[in-house]
């Protein structure tokens, strides 16, 4: 795992752009793992601002988004799907089609989730998933108590993630579905790389959590300690609670430029 802290989220947007930019060049087909929250959002603000200046394209990627509310309708502002849509999607050059999420108002909730790992895997795995984390330290919709081994399937929400969530449902809690899709702690685990990105001092315990602490169900983001490839972009809030904070500034001050993210 390696831990980099920037100044802010714009220079977090920079360096995730470039490992996206980077994996563009040398794969245009390239699968991306994409979230939604605000942790991707500069992110997204970079990759659409290169894109139109004609620096990355990708005409040829495919998408796959982590998570979908349950039971919202389909035109619901806050629905994921329409959420990546705005953020990303109408914003560059995805082929039509090319970004597919989980599947919130199937009538076969259970079997839209098969279909979706199904097309996860037919699409060769994801190359680079990107990631947020909770509070609570979930992943995904990942709540503490998953299974780290999960594969898509419906969660019920935390009291927790419902109030974190209201700020987007005009401060209504009672406003955020109870139940959503996600990909699984498995599911996220297959990305051959990963990049989690957590800014503000409310994530400090969480991030505390991912980088220094045991691996446990109670914090789901800490099954990335167990991934060959994962990259986590923290500004100085997010890092304030890490034992081994001067080390891995040093470690990214000191890297080879020969090595990539």
């Amino acid at each position: 795992m390696e831990v980099v802290i920037l100044s802010d989220t714009e220079a977090i947007g920079a360096v995730a752009a470039d490992a996206v930019g980077a994996l563009l060049t040398r794969k245009p087909t390239a699968v991306l793992g994409l979230a939604t929250g605000s942790s991707p959002l500069a992110i997204y603000d970079e990759l659409a601002r290169r894109c139109s200046a004609g620096q990355i394209s990708f005409a040829r990627a495919r998408g796959f988004t982590l998570d979908e509310y349950v039971g919202l309708s389909a035109d619901h502002p806050q629905r994921y799907r329409n959420v990546i849509d705005a953020e990303l999607v109408s914003r560059v050059d995805f082929a039509s089609e090319a970004v597919r999420g989980p599947d919130g108002l199937a009538t076969d909730i259970p079997a839209a989730c098969t279909a979706y790992e199904a097309a996860i895997a037919a699409a060769g795995g994801v190359d680079l998933q990107l990631l947020g984390i909770g509070t609570d330290g979930h992943i995904g919709f990942n709540e503490p108590g998953s299974s780290l081994a999960s594969r898509t399937r419906i969660k019920t929400l935390t009291l927790q993630t419902r109030t974190d969530n209201a700020r987007f449902f005009g401060g209504d809690r009672d406003a955020v579905p109870t139940h959503c899709v996600t990909q699984g702690l498995g599911t996220i685990m297959a990305a051959r790389h990963v990049m989690l990105i957590a800014t503000g001092r409310a994530k400090a315990e969480a991030v505390h959590h991912l980088v220094e602490g045991a691996v446990s169900a109670m914090w789901p983001a800490t099954i990335l300690q167990h991934h060959p490839h994962v990259t986590v972009l923290l500004d100085a809030d997010a890092a304030r609670r890490l034992q081994l904070v001067d080390y891995y500034r040093e470690t990214y001050r000191g890297k080879p430029d020969w090595q990539d993210l």
